[in-house]
């Protein structure tokens, strides 16, 4: 009986590596292509071992699918951001050049419908 526990270990690890292959995403298997891995566990010992060591889809340390880094300039979420930020400053600089006319207006003595009510020396 105790011959027969490394033979079992061995089996249960291909299997365990045979499904894990079966159930992983096809675009996130690493190294090879799925059905090519699917061929490689063909063999008993090293299809399991290279499974497990370059093609399993890795995972971060909290047990999640590692995330793609995504360029700036490909995310729409960013983009989006840019453009309501950009408008947010559009809206901010007509507020500013409105704020700085009605000085210049009072300057050139004129245009503002109100009169000022500063006392004149």
């Amino acid at each position: 009986m105790l011959r027969l526990a490394p033979l079992v270990l061995l089996f249960a690890v291909h299997l365990y590596g045979f499904i894990d292959c079966l159930s992983a995403d096809e675009h996130k298997v690493r190294t090879l292509s799925k059905p090519a891995w699917m061929v490689a566990l063909l063999i008993p010992v090293l299809g399991a071992l290279g499974w497990f060591t370059v093609g399993r889809p890795r995972e971060d340390a909290a047990g999640r699918p590692r995330t793609r880094f995504v360029a700036p300039d490909d995310d729409p979420e960013f983009l989006a951001s840019l453009s309501k930020s950009n408008q947010e400053h559009e809206d901010m600089l007509k507020r500013w050049e409105e704020d700085l006319k009605h000085p210049e207006q009072d300057l050139r003595g004129g245009d503002d419908p109100e009169p000022d009510s500063r006392p004149k020396d």
